[in-house]
């Protein structure tokens, strides 16, 4: 379960420290999102994979240009999600850029939060894009998970589309993995192509195989 206090706390810091001054108590835009993380419609996309994001950012914050602002587009990248809708991250986006302006952030860095939430629709950073690199290595580190919190992870993407028939689901996903194995690299920051591409890699490559069993 994940721990509601610590979560909390967390956004209050970040926001905080990215706001650099006085603004609007945070606690209740962090509970808006906690909220919406909750939904009765999340399987894989919950609480369990923001707090995920969030350590992983930590763990990279070393090669981002600014962390806390990474840290603000974690919270934001899914917290409009519904799997039959394909703009779900421009909605994020829209969210984060109506409640951060509000929350006192500045308006470069609620467009650098929002610019991040829709560059998880591609996980296609630049090379020069650092914070962008951070944040799409964090949101895509499960896919160098262990076996078994692998096989939990896919298991419960499937559930998020239960709506789709098994075939037209195999053939979307396989889709999927194809295009995330045809990329020249998953992980853009040195500690994600050294920790965690080869694994990725043969976990997406595993999991196309039984696919098409």
């Amino acid at each position: 379960m994940a721990d509601l206090d610590d979560l909390r706390d967390r956004f209050v810091r970040a926001l905080e420290s990215a706001r650099a001054g006085d603004g609007p108590d945070p606690a209740p835009y962090a509970d808006n999102l906690l909220t919406r993380w909750q939904e009765p419609q999340r399987r894989y996309h919950t609480l369990s994979h923001l707090t995920a994001v969030l350590d992983h950012v930590d763990v990279l914050e070393e090669y981002a240009d600014d962390p806390d602002l990474v840290r603000l587009a974690a919270w934001f990248h899914d917290a409009v999600y519904l799997p039959d809708r394909s703009e779900n991250e421009e909605r994020s986006a829209r969210l984060a850029e109506r409640a951060l302006t509000e929350a006192g952030l500045s308006q470069e860095g609620t467009a650098e939060v929002a610019r991040l939430v829709r560059l998880t629709t591609t996980h296609a950073p630049a090379d020069d894009d650092r914070d962008g690199q951070a944040l799409c290595d964090a949101d895509l580190a499960i896919l160098a998970a262990p076996p078994s919190a692998y096989a939990a992870y896919t298991a419960a993407v499937r559930e998020e589309y239960g709506f789709v028939p098994t075939d037209a689901f195999r053939e979307g996903r396989s889709a999927v993995l194809r295009q995330l194995l045809e990329l020249p690299r998953l992980f853009r920051t040195p500690y994600g192509e050294r920790e965690w591409e080869a694994t990725a890699r043969y976990n997406l490559t595993s999991e196309l195989e039984m696919l098409s069993l």
